[in-house]
């Protein structure tokens, strides 16, 4: 979301529940605060002094209060961090301070397990009236009074007013694999002021039934193929990379001039089955894709001339801005690519085939040098056992679109076929390839 927020005022005589109501969200982060400010999920607000704020602080900690007339009457921080950019998190707030046991008048659910212990624990007194779901209320989901913006994505994102519900009335444990898993239309009463947003697209429409429309209150909103119960490969900000800028969902990287190349990996690999996946450079300097083996994903390339796949050790592949081709410390531009310098326009396609130990390369659609993956004519042959895509970059930028169908903020011109239904691509995938994502891997 980035600067991206949505907004809804409660109008004039809809004031609803002041002591029951309950937050559901699914949410996938893409920067860390790393000891700097906070980043806002939801708020309920009235002024300065009152509110109700659900945040990520400075030190990537959930943490939830309200504040009434300069006063904080319901607080809950969590004693770990949640650092974790490669998956969906989905965190539910229950209250009803209607309980006469002081700690059931709020819980917190993260992935369906309440959250123990606490960090900060200040319950409500009995039957007390928070600030809440009161006419005039300014409702931001992903930011506090339209600042201070959470970064990353938001799936179905519940508020009922008046009903406090446990995590389980909004997801479930998978009896195969032992997942939490979303249920995407749960059986909840919204009340007056609930709603339901962000169900399996980028609608500011309410879908609970109550018509608590939302509107959108700064930024861009975009709707991405990742989601809850399908999560993509995106660049992950995790690997310390010195100078790497992140953003649109960690499918753009930007890497400021640090004197040499660094690889910048995804947070999904694979050891076996068929991968599709673009790429597009913008204005750069030293910009590049690289296939990388997965033991060596942070390796810095030496001297002004290196670049990945051009050391044999690392069994790496790397294709650079201007059509050259490193395999495991061979060039092999020669052979496998014939397609010339890549333009800022331009649209490199990659197939991973870990079945047959293959990578295949491509530019806006046509497979270079006479390879067809779909066939397993030609290719570069891997030596690895576990690879992942990667961009490279010095004073460059990257995007990448792993079937989210977007190369930053840009989406799909034009979506290409794809047999196996997962993800969106620009050109079409090739028969028995698919997305890394999740679902991919169990294809």
């Amino acid at each position: 979301m980035a600067n991206t927020y949505l907004t809804r005022t409660i109008p004039v005589g809809e004031t609803g529940s002041k002591q029951k109501a309950t937050f559901s969200v699914w949410l996938k982060r893409s920067n860390l605060n790393g000891g700097s400010g906070n980043q806002n999920i939801f708020s309920n607000y009235e002024s300065g002094t009152s509110y109700t704020l659900f945040r990520f602080d400075a030190n990537d900690k959930l943490d939830i209060e309200n504040y009434k007339s300069s006063s904080t009457v319901l607080r809950c921080v969590t004693n770990r961090q949640f650092r974790d950019v490669n998956g969906w998190y989905h965190i539910v707030f229950k209250i009803d301070t209607t309980q006469a046991t002081n700690t059931n008048r709020w819980k917190l659910y993260i992935n369906g397990v309440e959250e123990t212990p606490l960090g900060t624990a200040t319950y409500p007194s009995q039957n007390l009236n928070l600030t809440i779901n009161e006419e005039g209320h300014i409702q931001n989901l992903g930011a506090m009074n339209g600042g201070t913006h959470f970064n990353g994505l938001m799936s179905h994102a519940h508020w009922t007013d008046g009903y406090a519900y446990d995590a389980s009335s909004f997801g479930s444990t998978d009896s195969t694999t032992g997942e939490w898993k979303i249920s995407t239309s749960p059986s909840v009463t919204y009340g007056t002021n609930g709603f339901f947003l962000l169900k399996d697209d980028n609608a500011v429409t309410d879908r609970s039934g109550q018509s608590n429309n939302f509107t959108l209150g700064g930024g861009t909103l975009t709707q991405t193929e990742d989601c809850p119960s399908n999560n993509f490969a995106v660049f992950n900000n995790l690997i310390p990379q010195t100078g790497a800028t992140f953003a649109n969902g960690n499918t753009f990287v930007y890497r400021s001039s640090a004197g040499n190349v660094k690889r910048i990996g995804c947070t999904i690999g694979a050891t076996s089955g068929k991968y599709y996946a673009e790429f597009q450079l913008g204005t750069n300097q030293w910009g590049g894709i690289c296939l990388t083996n997965g033991g060596d994903i942070e390796r810095t390339t030496l001297g002004n001339n290196g670049y990945m796949g051009e050391y044999a050790a690392d069994k790496s592949v790397g294709i650079r801005q201007d059509g050259i081709v490193y395999s495991s410390g061979a060039n092999v531009s020669s052979a496998q690519w014939n397609q010339g310098s890549l333009g800022t326009t331009d649209k490199l396609c990659l197939a991973l085939d870990m079945d047959n130990k293959k990578l295949f390369l491509g530019k806006n659609g046509t497979w270079s040098s006479s390879s067809n993956p779909a066939s397993n004519t030609g290719g570069i042959t891997l030596t690895g056992d576990s690879y992942t895509f990667c961009g490279a970059t010095d004073n460059a930028d990257c995007k990448i679109n792993t079937g989210n169908g977007y190369f930053g903020t840009d989406a799909i011109s034009s979506e290409g076929s794809n047999a196996s239904g997962i993800g969106k691509f620009e050109y079409d995938v090739p028969t028995g390839f698919t997305a890394l994502s999740t679902k991919g891997l169990n294809e």
